[in-house]
């Protein structure tokens, strides 16, 4: 039996597999992906407009956000932000201080940790997470793509509180 001598494609760091390609399929990767980081940074400035709108930096909505959706179990911690927003954590600690003393959020001691502080959202905080999320979606409904338009569909169009 004869063995292939076929070789594994070789990994990058993020585990995508590097592919040599023609420069004419390249080509078309650079515009797929220049076209897509616009379509990003255009969702975004009309992201952070909407924050602006209801009082709020492009930060706290997304700590906003992240402490309503990005935590799977239990209530969210200083961490959860850290992590969802990619800060350090004595930067997300401010931002957490600024978002009480503002009205948005509440702190409460983990009862199993004291080192933990548990975070949830006012009345307040999610009203403004509500309004800008609805605003949002409604945006990314309008400038999908028909891939990206079937997904926001499975959602129903709902924000959940």
């Amino acid at each position: 039996m004869v063995q292939s001598r076929r070789r594994r494609r070789p990994l990058t760091r993020s585990g995508i597999t590097k592919v040599k390609r023609s420069s004419r399929a390249l080509a078309v990767d650079y515009k797929a992906l220049a076209q897509f980081r616009y379509q990003l940074r255009v969702f975004l400035a009309f992201s952070e407009t909407a924050a602006e709108r209801q009082g709020l930096t492009s930060q706290q909505h997304q700590a906003l956000l992240g402490i309503k959706g990005f935590v799977e179990s239990g209530p969210a911690t200083v961490g959860d932000v850290a992590r969802f927003l990619l800060i350090r954590h004595h930067s997300a600690v401010e931002l957490i201080k600024r978002m009480e003393k503002g009205g948005l959020i509440k702190r409460a001691p983990d009862p199993k940790d004291a080192r933990r502080v548990h975070l949830r959202l006012t009345a307040k905080g999610e009203q403004k997470l509500q309004a800008i999320s609805r605003i949002n979606l409604g945006e990314l409904r309008r400038a999908a793509s028909p891939a990206m338009i079937r997904l926001l569909k499975s959602s129903n169009g709902s924000v959940r509180h």
